[in-house]
């Protein structure tokens, strides 16, 4: 089992930054792939970004490409989601996510899920 816990959510203005964390317990975060998802009101859950277990490879949706960056620190257990240049459009509860093997797109591939933490990015 792994538990996962976001923060870091909030609202801001447009153009403004959040960085959004995901602190990870339980069995060995390193073993997993990391994925940040999020979902807005009457849409599917999204994938923005995904790491590989070493941060060797990275993944980004073009919606969020060159605005988003993902990150790891295995010695803290977290991934991070740093979002400059937000868009209203990017209003919605963001997930991290872990899964056992790196590439999947789909979020039923994801094994564990955090509780999520909302994003609102006023206009």
């Amino acid at each position: 089992q792994v538990q996962l816990v976001e923060s870091g959510g909030g609202l801001v203005q447009a153009g403004g930054s959040l960085r959004l964390s995901c602190a990870a317990s339980g069995r060995t975060f390193s073993l997993y792939a990391m994925g940040w998802f999020r979902q807005a009101p009457g849409k599917e859950r999204e994938l923005l970004a995904a790491i590989s277990q070493t941060g060797a490879r990275t993944y980004y949706a073009d919606s969020v490409k060159g605005r988003f960056t993902i990150s790891r620190d295995n010695a803290k257990n977290t991934v991070y989601l740093q979002m400059n240049s937000l868009k209203p459009e990017d209003t919605a509860v963001y997930y991290c996510g872990a899964d056992g093997h790196y590439g999947s797109s789909s979020s039923n591939d994801y094994d564990y899920w955090g509780q999520g933490t909302q994003v609102t990015v006023s206009s």
